[in-house]
Order: C-alpha cells, then structure tokens, then sequence
C-alpha cells in the first residue's frame, strides 16, 4: 500500500472515531461506506480506490435500496452485481 493512499485512509478513519458516533447509523450498504472506502484504497491504490470510495458514497442515497456490496477485485463505479465472487 502506498503512502498516499495511507494518507487518505487518515481522515477516513478520524471520520469513524470522531464524527459518525455523534450521529446515528445511515449507510445503506455493507459494508459502510467509510469501511468500503478504506478496503477500496487498501486494494486498489490511492487514484482508483479513492474513485471507488467517492462512487459508493454518491450511490448510498435514499433512492437506492442498499444491501451487500463488498469492494470488488476489479475496478469499477457502478455496485458489485455479484457479491458473492
């Protein structure tokens, strides 16, 4: 993993800790899009995860209906079809 994306995991992370206990839970998906984003970052590098993360975070919205949605092994910014793969 590269220092950049390491870099990026940080705020992500003090979102986790600090910010979204003072809230209640609203993702729709799980994993929660702050995990996603990390796991996104981790396995595709800092450019592409970072792509992926902002993707999900625009999917997760009142007009979808949510549910499981791993980061994939590939990349790309639509939902996961096949989860279980």
């Amino acid at each position: 993993m590269s220092i950049l994306s390491k870099l990026l995991i940080l705020p992500v992370k003090f979102y986790q800790k600090g910010i979204s206990p003072l809230f209640p839970p609203s993702c729709r998906y799980h994993p929660t899009c702050s995990t996603y984003m990390i796991q996104a970052l981790e396995k595709h590098g800092a450019f592409l995860g970072l792509l992926m993360g902002i993707a999900r975070i625009f999917r997760c919205n009142p007009f979808v209906k949510g549910g499981y949605d791993p980061v994939p092994d590939y990349f790309t910014l639509r939902r996961n079809k096949n989860p279980d793969k």
